[in-house]
């Protein structure tokens, strides 16, 4: 549970919510009965039953997204991941629009990486600081990956058999959104958060 109801939920209702994605058209993908009845209870999400070789451990997201390409049939993918429950349904369409408007391939979603609990910004490597410190204002910025939103075309994924190729655009989410939870800590440092009014 995260702010009172199921982590899962969080990404489901920004995906029911986004103008750019019908509403029948939202599908978890799993191996876990669980998991399946909690998103059929969100109204109109549909359930594919993920072959337990897909849902290992090692399984790669691209395997599911492969196999849910082998099952059913779509233009446009939007692969959201239950580990960024602070994605808006307006992020979904601002990236969906990008490759439907905008000439992209693919999109994935990112946050400025400097600042914040990501710290300051610097590049260091093995024996020392880069050899230019500059100030932050005049680092060119750079983007870190928040595994919240990725789009692409059918035709993209199926020729490349990845989730990212062609040409890639870059949606830029808050880093105060894009928070990634990958431990139990991530989870309980969150959930705080959200229970103490502390996030847009």
């Amino acid at each position: 549970p995260l702010g009172g109801k199921p982590l899962i939920q969080h990404v489901l209702q920004a995906s029911m919510a986004a103008k750019s994605i019908e509403s029948t058209d939202t599908w978890v993908t799993t191996d876990s009965p669980e998991i399946a009845r909690i998103s059929m209870e969100v109204s109109g999400v549909n359930v594919l039953m993920r072959p337990p070789a897909l849902a290992t451990d090692t399984s790669s997201s691209e395997s599911a997204i492969l196999h849910f390409a082998e099952c059913e049939a779509f233009d446009v993918l939007v692969f959201l991941q239950c580990t960024s429950p602070l994605t808006w349904p307006e992020d979904i369409d601002a990236a969906v629009r990008m490759v439907t408007h905008d000439g992209y391939d693919s999109v994935l979603s990112v946050c400025e990486d400097h600042g914040g609990w990501l710290c300051g910004g610097f590049t260091w490597q093995d024996g020392g600081p880069a050899p230019t410190r500059k100030r932050r204002q005049d680092l060119v910025p750079s983007y870190r990956e928040n595994g919240a939103i990725y789009v692409t075309t059918r035709e993209a994924l199926l020729e490349s058999s990845c989730r990212l190729s062609g040409k890639i655009g870059l949606y830029k989410m808050p880093r105060q959104r894009s928070y990634e939870i990958d431990s139990p800590e991530d989870l309980y440092e969150l959930d705080t958060l959200m229970k103490g009014g502390n996030m847009l």
